[in-house]
């Protein structure tokens, strides 16, 4: 039996030095697809495309991870830009909005992590706090802290306890999409994870970096929707227009 493929999605570093070489550079942290790995699926790396190309990526893959990564534009949920926000990653958000859009039309089984989870709040028309305090102490150091499940959601069927996890991030969800639920909750009631309520799809983001965790059960539950959806016929892309 072949595993699961899961797409993860990518971004571009402008500068990368490898030797001799300092090239622009598409690149993930290894955590995740290693995580995807240890979840008992196969992974594979989608570098930025044209964005009305993004259904015909996803007809190549059994499931769909949005990686984390850089503030999303607030022009994109209608928002002044706080000075807090960080710079505009446009190609980033383009590219992202629209695998989120494609897997989100066709089924395809999608996880959101950090940034992954604001995409999916923002593609569904909801929207973000630019800045909370408290989450992050020390730049570019990861913390831990507790999430608490809401009863009755996916999330908390995969994990019914409050457990510590790895944060770092200074936004988070303010008004939900649309048709999306809050599944966890921070201690001081900052939304951690959000899901689609809807049984038959797999929908979900978390706050936190489940990459930086050995605890699979979240991304175990992506391939295991992604090899339930893989022997279903796959859907044809349409061509942009």
């Amino acid at each position: 039996m072949h595993r699961p493929l899961i797409g993860i999605s990518t971004y571009v570093e402008a500068s990368t030095r490898y030797g001799v070489w300092d090239l622009p550079t598409a690149l993930v942290p290894t955590g995740y697809y290693e995580l995807v790995q240890a979840a008992g699926g196969a992974a594979v790396l989608l570098p930025p495309d044209e964005p009305g190309r993004a259904a015909e990526v996803l007809c190549r893959v059994d499931g769909l991870v949005i990686a984390g990564g850089p503030d999303v534009d607030p022009v994109h949920y209608g928002a002044a830009r706080d000075p807090r926000t960080g710079a505009p990653a446009t190609v980033r958000d383009h590219w992202e909005l629209a695998l989120i859009g494609a897997a989100l039309a066709s089924g395809l089984p999608l996880l959101g992590i950090c940034r992954g989870m604001q995409a999916l709040n923002v593609a569904l028309g909801g929207t973000l706090h630019q800045h909370i305090d408290g989450h992050v102490d020390t730049p570019g150091v990861t913390s831990w802290h507790p999430v608490r499940p809401v009863p009755g959601t996916r999330y908390a069927a995969l994990v019914p306890e409050e457990a510590e996890v790895p944060t770092y991030h200074h936004q988070a969800v303010d008004r939900l999409g649309r048709g999306l639920i809050v599944s966890a909750h921070a201690v001081d009631g900052t939304v951690e994870a959000i899901e689609d309520p809807d049984g038959s799809r797999y929908v979900l983001g978390v706050q936190w970096h489940p990459e930086r965790d050995k605890d699979t059960r979240v991304m175990a539950s992506l391939v295991e929707a992604a090899a339930a959806r893989r022997d279903l016929p796959k859907p044809v892309a349409v061509p942009a227009p």
